[in-house]
């Protein structure tokens, strides 16, 4: 039977302002990337959701960003390659820590927002990231977009990397995220949304904004939990998978 993973972003609520319902996604997905407490996450909500997530029998993620807590890690920072490996080796011992206080572990790494996009073409951010990842000792697999320099530089350096498409966005013809600024960004039609998860883990395909049909190797999907409705779409995701024939288990 083939398998696919699920993932969402999740953990992203902060002291009084609440994003997302991470409980009730985790009865859809199977991977959970959880916030890190730099674009968005307190100790307490880091914690609980890896609580949750262990009691959901949900893979935990980190979830690294740029140290942006006011931009939720949607602006890029021109920092040198030093700090931010440093920046993203904090964030995964902080989560190592949370995640072993429920029994579990880190099983692998997703870079958030604009960390995300830089790294499919930023060589030094890129770098930064796998540094990070080697520095904490471990082989986590890197999730991320297909043909990104990060890939290419964590096989270089004997890492797993992961390709992953997104559920609820919009690609551009060059296979990249069409950018949050145009209007177009998001898939808000749960019809489209899983129609085109079921082209891509049937035939791996994907259909870019224009048209242009993208050939992709996707191990993942994630489905954000910041889209409005997004409980209810990662379940007609899963749904549609799973009545295509497509079985849900974590890549990790």
């Amino acid at each position: 039977m083939p398998v696919i993973d699920l993932n969402s972003d999740v953990g992203e609520s902060f002291g009084s302002w609440s994003m997302g319902d991470d409980a009730a996604i985790f009865e859809s997905v199977s991977s959970a990337n959880v916030a890190c407490g730099f674009h968005a996450g307190d100790p307490s909500t880091i914690a609980q959701t890896c609580r949750d997530a262990a009691s959901a029998n949900i893979t935990i993620g980190a979830h690294v960003a740029y140290r942006d807590l006011a931009g939720f890690g949607r602006r890029f920072l021109d920092c040198s390659q030093t700090e931010l490996a440093d920046d993203i080796l904090y964030q995964l011992g902080a989560l190592q820590a949370m995640a072993a206080s429920t029994g579990k572990r880190i099983h692998y790494v997703k870079p958030h927002g604009a960390l995300y996009n830089a790294i499919v073409t930023h060589e030094g951010h890129a770098q930064a990231v796998v540094d990070a990842v080697r520095a904490l000792g471990g082989d986590l697999p890197i999730l991320g977009l297909p043909g990104s320099v990060v890939h290419a530089k964590a096989e270089a350096a004997g890492l797993r990397a992961v390709s992953e498409a997104f559920a609820d966005r919009n690609y551009t013809p060059e296979g990249t995220l069409v950018s949050r600024r145009e209007p177009d960004a998001v898939i808000h039609d749960v019809g489209t949304v899983t129609a085109n998860m079921v082209r891509l883990a049937t035939e791996g395909k994907i259909v870019a904004v224009d048209g242009t049909v993208l050939t992709t190797d996707a191990e993942s999907i994630c489905v954000h939990s910041d889209t409005p409705g997004a409980v209810a779409m990662a379940a007609a995701v899963r749904r549609a998978l799973e009545a295509a024939g497509i079985h849900i288990r974590s890549f990790a």
